[in-house]
């Protein structure tokens, strides 16, 4: 077993849940000043299942990107760890990966909330958020698929980037 491998596995992991637990906070965040209209906690403790699918979309969505960027890391790590941690390039290949991984989940909320953006001009008949608060599923499906299909195709983005690390 090669210690230096182990270390490096072991720091990827730490740098993975630091930025998930990161961007999930700030997703929520970023959907809680979208939703001005709406007190997501309160509609989560009421059981509102509508909302609790939105919710858990946006996460999944989030994890995707997050997922992208930390292969990133994990590749930039990989080469420092062959060029030296402290070697100018291997100090360069890690500040790109986690660059990467910070534009990925900016550009991710930023997606998003431009995707439920255009949604709600595309249904000028339907208030979105108005039919989450009734618990209306159907809406909450519709809005779960733009999220997802959004942050899969951020993904893809990101993912280009990690390739070009490598």
């Amino acid at each position: 077993m090669n210690l230096l491998t182990v270390g490096v596995g072991i720091i990827q992991l730490i740098i993975a849940v630091i930025f998930a637990v990161i961007a999930l906070y700030i997703g929520f965040y970023v959907f809680g000043k979208v939703t001005k209209e709406v007190e997501e906690q309160k509609e989560l403790a009421k059981g509102n299942v509508a909302f609790g699918i939105v919710v858990a979309a946006i996460f999944v969505a989030i994890g995707i990107v997050v997922q992208s960027g930390v292969a990133g890391i994990s590749v930039g790590i990989s080469k420092a760890s062959v060029l030296g941690f402290t070697s100018v390039d291997g100090l360069i290949v890690i500040v790109v990966a986690i660059i990467q991984l910070v534009l990925g989940v900016l550009l991710a909320i930023g997606a998003i909330y431009l995707a439920l953006s255009i949604l709600d001009k595309l249904t000028k008949e339907i208030r979105e958020f108005e039919e989450l608060k009734k618990g209306n599923v159907a809406v909450a499906l519709e809005m779960a698929g733009v999220i997802i299909a959004v942050a899969l195709i951020i993904q893809s983005g990101v993912a280009g980037i990690t390739a070009a690390l490598a």
